[in-house]
């Protein structure tokens, strides 16, 4: 009891005001929805640019594949339906696939669906009425439309309702990107009515962008929250409200939209650099494949608004603000997580993955963050952050950063004493954290990398007393061990392990790139010898 009260305390402490009262305030306040006319439209001026295109979602006219799993609206009794995951109801209510690939050829399909909505989903009732999702809806609606497609009264009626409704139930409590997606729905709304009414949402919205973006958009570029993922979603958002500006030219001051693309134009760099070489995103966090657009989707649609290309990336790569750094010689790529978990006060998508790291060799993922298959508040989600899912270390079987329930961190590790040096033939990181200084034995853990044209050196030092530490290394499912320390790759390459001191051990686990999606893996772990304090690996391709 004691130690669940102390987990909580250190949780709660990092928190802001606003996410004590706001959610008091969320969860007693309901208001009454506004079912007045809705305000004219205003006049579409500038050229609205084709937006990043998702994979299609909707395979019939009320079935869907999404998140890896097939939902028929009958079949399940409709929108609310409880045998589905809360994430997957809210996918539903998204309406991604008005804006996916091929859309038009699905159009009918589109208008029915909207109408069946509105129909279906009375004011303020259900999971689709909550303001994330909301948010969403109204940004899809409005894109869909601005793409040449028309809604109908009701459906046009009804967003002004949604659109109300939201104004009201900003969530203020979770902050980062539901705040940001609910300023951006308002601006979208604000943008397309005419009138003192919209021109209210507008400005609303306006303010929290202005606020939120630079709270939120890190100096180098990154999403605060850390997370590849979440930092591409964030990057879609941006250049979304660009397209905007520029289809209603006048609404959002110069100054403003002149921001929002020296910010767009960082976070594109961001992004590829925390990309492999394959085309898609590191795992880092929160973060898989097949949520937010694939990059190549996003570069795509940052050329069509005309933001310039980014620079080209450099052996070494350091993003000093967000505490990520990539290293590349040779055919390898090195991704390197030297970053606090998250905002402090916001870490519901941070892992205790501190020190950890992802190399692919010749454009092909050798060690990986084993992913993530779901949200919620399961023995498996926690699992899926804690430290041992990752390719780093652990200290007497504990997480680097306390982890617990599906969203929640207590006492976090923070990176200290952080190197990189570059020479002709050597590239070479090292960094350690204070995850561990709560154990008696006031435990530093510190590694060292070095990468070279034909192989990888990783080093622990566990400095302090404890039980026991071992390091965990995740290799991609299409890597096979073979006899004597071989790996074999898909690509054809062939790597040698080896190790120092220290018994080793093959563990089948699992690989999660997307949600809902579990492939068969293994990781090798190395526990350190006992009276020792070292950890090596070496890989040789």
């Amino acid at each position: 009891m004691i130690a669940r009260a102390l987990r909580l305390l250190h949780t709660l402490r990092y928190l802001r005001p606003v996410q004590f009262y706001g959610r008091l305030w969320f969860r007693f306040y309901r208001p009454r929805p506004d079912l007045r006319p809705s305000p004219s439209r205003r006049s579409t001026v500038g050229q609205w640019q084709a937006c990043a295109q998702r994979k299609p979602s909707l395979s019939a006219k009320t079935r869907f594949h999404m998140l890896n799993d097939d939902v028929d609206l009958i079949d399940v009794g409709g929108w609310q339906a409880p045998q589905l995951s809360y994430l997957l109801r809210y996918n539903l209510h998204y309406f991604d696939d008005l804006n996916a690939a091929k859309s038009a050829d699905r159009k009918d399909w589109h208008v029915a669906l909207v109408e069946r909505w509105v129909e279906e989903n009375p004011p303020a009732q259900g999971v689709g009425w909550e303001p994330y999702p909301t948010s969403l809806r109204i940004v899809n609606w409005l894109k869909w439309t601005l793409a040449g497609n028309s809604l109908s009264p009701s459906a046009e009626h009804s967003l002004a309702i949604q659109t109300r409704h939201l104004r009201k139930r900003l969530e203020h409590h979770l902050l980062g990107n539901h705040l940001f997606s609910n300023a951006k729905a308002l601006i979208f709304a604000g943008c397309y009515f005419d009138g003192v009414e919209a021109q209210a949402w507008l400005a609303a919205g306006l303010k929290i962008i202005e606020r939120e973006l630079d709270e939120q958009i890190l100096g180098d570029g990154g999403q605060f929250e850390r997370s590849p993922m979440y930092h591409a979603l964030a990057f879609e958002d941006l250049l979304d409200l660009l397209n905007l500006a520029r289809s209603f030219p006048g609404c959002v001051e110069s100054r403003l939209a002149a921001d929002w693309e020296a910010v767009a134009a960082r976070m594109w760099r961001w992004l590829r650099v925390m990309c492999h070489p394959d085309g898609e995103v590191s795992h880092f966090n929160d973060s898989v494949s097949g949520v937010a657009p694939e990059p190549a989707q996003l570069e795509a649609y940052a050329q069509r608004l005309g933001l310039a290309q980014p620079t080209a990336l450099r052996e070494l790569e350091r993003l000093t603000d967000s505490g990520y750094i990539r290293l590349q010689r040779g055919a390898a790529v090195l991704l390197i997580d030297v970053a606090p978990i998250g905002p402090d006060y916001l870490p519901g998508h941070a892992h205790a993955d501190t020190l950890s790291f992802e190399l692919s060799v010749r454009g092909e993922r050798l060690l990986v963050n084993s992913g993530i298959d779901r949200y919620g508040v399961d023995a498996e989600r926690l699992r899926q952050r804690g430290t041992a899912a990752h390719n780093t270390v652990t200290v007497d079987e504990l997480d680097s950063s306390e982890v617990w329930s599906g969203f929640r961190v207590a006492r976090r590790a923070r990176p200290v004493h952080l190197q990189v040096a570059q020479t002709a033939d050597l590239l070479s990181v090292q960094c350690a954290h204070d995850g561990y200084l709560r154990l008696p034995g006031r435990v530093v853990h510190r590694r060292f990398w070095r990468l070279r044209d034909d192989g990888l050196e990783v080093e622990d030092r566990i400095e302090g007393e404890c039980q026991g530490a071992m390091a965990h290394y995740h290799f991609a499912p299409s890597v096979e061990p073979v006899a004597n320390n071989r790996l074999t790759m898909r690509c054809g390459i062939g790597v040698d392990l080896s190790h120092g001191l220290g018994h080793s051990e093959w563990i089948e686990t699992t690989y999660h790139p997307q949600f809902e999606i579990s492939y068969p893996a293994r990781k090798l772990t190395i526990a350190a010898e006992p009276g020792t304090s070292e950890i090596a690996l070496s890989l040789r391709w």
